[in-house]
């Protein structure tokens, strides 16, 4: 099946998705990703406003959706949160800008995407095949890839220049074939990500876009790259969201159904009698994971909990207003990073937190019920489960400039159910 783009927005997106390693070689990715963001989120407000007097390809496919809004509103709280948190600590008006420009890079792309899947036209087949092509481009330079740290060649080729523009790290405008793990001294792969746990967690959604693929080259192309990336890139995380993303989706209906609760309460039942056993067993598989990266686990651990004890002490209800450098014990990492929801508590405090939590609990439920319910839901929810996933191990609003293809696709699954609930 020949899939093509028909409409401008779907132009857009569809060749800023399959160019996506170009755009990487030219360390470009991090400036692509918010002015694409901000540029299909004013494409939807136009074509809003103009209604049927725009052009017919540009007209927008319904309202905005109310999960849409409820993104929007927690955003903007957020927004708030910030500049409370600067005045609160005095950090000044320069940090201030420079901070308000980050959440317009990070946390303000949530909602716009959102909002562009949800109102433009564009297809989820396009989002699906495009991510199979970035899949071939990912199989094509694998062969590079793989050879590189054994060949002699550098693990990084240069930092753009376009890192003047500011960014959390020169990291996110080099260029890698590789990265050396510094606790066992063996080569890790991140492919297009700044880093190789969110490049594993990339390799999962392109698994979940390919198990929708209808043609099945496509498809096993898809998965093939997806979960090449997850293992080369030796992430523990990525390895639990390839089975947990892909398969939770597909049993929930399942559990929703009669069958799925007489099986769960069998389960019931097996554990209450070998409950004891399934403790240990989980305990010991649970330090296995652990220690499987110790060093990793140990310094993650390390900045949670003096996040959340500097937030208890210091700014519960609005923050600190921005990360703060880390010691030696934590390898000089900043307080208030590798963790979505203790970095909120840490930089935004109680306001930011509950502005994320809200709109993505809102977001979860509405997914979750039209999973069960039928087929379209499987893949929405299976992204917004590793999104989730991704909160526990990284700050997902700096990340969301290679997140927006998820993110599109959730505005087009909400445009889709508010379609269908319209015709009932």
């Amino acid at each position: 099946m020949q899939v093509s783009p028909q409409t401008p927005a779907e132009k857009i997106v569809w060749y800023t998705l399959i160019w996506t390693w170009p755009l990487y070689g030219l360390g470009a990715l991090y400036v692509v990703g918010p002015v694409l963001g901000w540029t299909l989120a004013a494409m939807a407000g136009l074509s809003l406003y103009l209604g049927p007097v725009i052009r017919s390809d540009m007209q927008a496919t319904g309202p905005v959706p109310a999960v849409v809004w409820v993104w929007s509103a927690g955003m903007l709280v957020m927004l708030v949160s910030l500049w409370a948190g600067h005045a609160d600590w005095n950090l000044g008006t320069t940090k201030t800008i420079k901070s308000s420009i980050g959440w317009a890079k990070g946390w303000a792309l949530i909602p716009l995407f959102i909002l562009a899947g949800a109102v433009l036209p564009i297809r989820r087949e396009l989002l699906v095949r495009g991510q199979c092509v970035l899949g071939l481009w990912t199989l094509c330079l694998l062969p590079l890839l793989a050879v590189a740290p054994y060949v002699g060649l550098p693990h990084l080729l240069f930092t753009s220049p376009l890192k003047a523009v500011g960014g959390p790290g020169p990291e996110y405008f080099s260029v890698y074939l590789y990265t050396i793990d510094p606790a066992s001294g063996t080569p890790r792969w991140q492919f297009f990500a700044p880093w190789s746990p969110f490049a594993a967690l990339l390799g999962v959604c392109l698994v979940l876009f390919a198990l929708e693929e209808k043609h099945p080259r496509w498809k096993i192309i898809g998965l093939a790259a997806g979960v090449l990336m997850i293992l080369m890139s030796k992430s523990r995380m990525g390895l639990v969201g390839l089975v947990f993303c892909s398969m939770s989706p597909r049993l929930l209906p399942l559990v929703a159904r009669s069958l799925g609760w007489v099986l769960l309460s069998s389960v019931t039942t097996a554990v209450a009698v070998w409950g004891v056993a399934f403790v240990e067993f989980g305990n010991r598989a649970l330090y296995s994971f652990k220690s499987a990266r110790a060093d990793s686990t140990r310094v993650r651990e390390t900045l949670q909990r003096i996040a959340y004890e500097r937030w208890q002490s210091d700014a519960m209800v609005f923050g600190h207003g921005t990360v703060r450098p880390g010691a030696h014990l934590v390898e000089y990492m900043p307080i208030g990073s590798h963790h979505t929801w203790y970095g909120l508590l840490f930089v935004k405090g109680l306001t930011g937190f509950t502005a994320f939590l809200v709109p993505l609990s809102v977001h979860f439920w509405v997914v979750t019920l039209d999973a069960i319910k039928c087929e379209r839901g499987k893949l929405p929810l299976g992204l917004l489960l590793t999104i989730v996933l991704l909160t526990f191990g990284e700050n997902v609003e700096i990340q969301t400039y290679l997140l927006w293809p998820s993110l599109l696709m959730l505005g087009c699954h909400l445009r889709e159910v508010k379609s269908v609930n319209r015709g009932n």
